[in-house]
């Protein structure tokens, strides 16, 4: 019985584990809920990149809308720097792949994100192959 319940628990760290590796490591999750009359969950959250990480492409299955809080420069795929500045609100829709920059200078981005993406599903997730 006992070697059932260890069982269990290594498991489920298992499966907690996989979730969280798709998520990113610069958001801190504030508020989590269900959308009423669907199957889909709204989740808040404050990201905070800082000079030198880079954002990976992804995408997300619903939408993302954000603000950024503290603005910065970040740098494109391409070498290209660009600002992101305070102020910004944006949205990115289903499925669209984004990300996928630096943030350079000596400024962190700060943003406030909302989700709504159906339930169950990764928060952030690889996108499809071309």
């Amino acid at each position: 019985m006992m070697m059932k319940f260890l069982l269990g628990i290594l498991i489920a760290s298992l499966f907690t584990f996989a979730a969280n590796a798709q998520d990113s490591p610069f958001r801190k999750e504030l508020k989590r809920a269900d959308l009423t009359g669907t199957n889909m969950e709204v989740i808040t959250s404050i990201s905070e990149i800082k000079p030198g990480d880079t954002s990976t492409l992804h995408i997300h299955h619903g939408e993302e809308s954000f603000y950024i809080l503290e603005g910065g420069t970040i740098e494109l795929p391409d070498g290209k720097q660009v600002p992101f500045p305070t102020g910004i609100a944006a949205v990115n829709i289903r499925d669209t792949p984004h990300g996928s920059f630096k943030v350079v200078g000596d400024k962190a981005v700060k943003l406030l994100t909302v989700h709504i993406v159906d339930k169950g599903k990764p928060l952030y997730d690889k996108p499809p192959p071309k």
